[in-house]
C-alpha cells in the first residue's frame, strides 16, 4: 500500500480520520505539525507569531521533507502544506493525496479558535479568506475528494478505503 496523504482545512478531521485509519488498515501514522512542533520546540502558533507566514511556511517544507514513511502510513498535514510546493511533491511521490473537504459554514462552527489555534494566516484574515485561499491548491494536490459534511469521521474513513482501493 501507498501511503494516504490527507489534506484539508483545519478542523475537517486529517487528525483524527488519519488515526483512525492507521488504525484500521493496520498502517503508521504520521501527523506533519507534530513533526514540525518537534523540530522547532515550539507550538504552532508561537512558531507563526514570532517568526511570521512565510517564515513557518519554510518549516512546515521542511516538516514534510521529514517525513520518511514510504509505504503503509497515513499523513495527516497541516493545513497550510499545499503551500509547500517542494514538500507535496515528496509526499506524493509514494502516496494518494486525499482532500478531506467540508463546506465553509462547517468549518465556521468547528473552528472558534482560529487566532489561536495556529492557523496559518495574514494579519486579519477571515476564515472565508483562508479558504478562498486554499481551496484552489487542495483541489491541484488532491487525487481524491471526500465530502465529509455529513459524514462521522468512521464513515469518513470507510469511504476513503473505498474510494482508494
Amino acid at each position: 500500500m501507498k501511503n494516504i496523504i490527507l489534506i484539508g482545512m483545519p478542523a475537517c478531521g486529517k487528525s483524527t480520520v488519519g488515526v483512525l485509519l492507521a488504525k484500521t488498515l493496520a498502517a503508521g501514522f504520521v501527523d506533519t505539525d507534530l513533526i514540525l512542533q518537534r523540530q522547532r520546540k515550539n507550538t504552532l502558533q508561537k512558531l507563526i507569531d514570532r517568526y511570521g507566514l512565510d517564515r513557518f511556511r519554510d518549516f512546515e517544507d521542511e516538516a514534510l521533507l521529514a517525513v520518511t514513511e514510504t509505504e503503509d502510513a497515513v499523513v495527516a498535514t497541516g493545513g497550510s502544506a499545499i503551500f509547500c510546493d517542494r514538500g507535496m511533491r515528496y509526499l506524493k511521490q509514494n502516496g494518494v493525496c486525499v482532500y478531506l473537504e467540508l463546506p465553509l459554514n462547517e468549518l465556521q462552527k468547528r473552528l472558534s479558535n482560529i487566532k489561536t489555534r495556529g492557523i496559518a494566516c495574514r494579519r486579519g484574515e477571515s476564515l472565508s479568506d483562508i479558504f478562498a485561499e486554499r481551496s484552489p491548491f487542495y483541489e491541484k494536490y488532491a487525487d481524491v475528494r471526500i465530502d465529509c459534511s455529513a459524514l462521522t469521521a468512521e464513515e469518513t474513513v470507510d469511504k476513503i478505503i473505498q474510494m482508494i482501493k
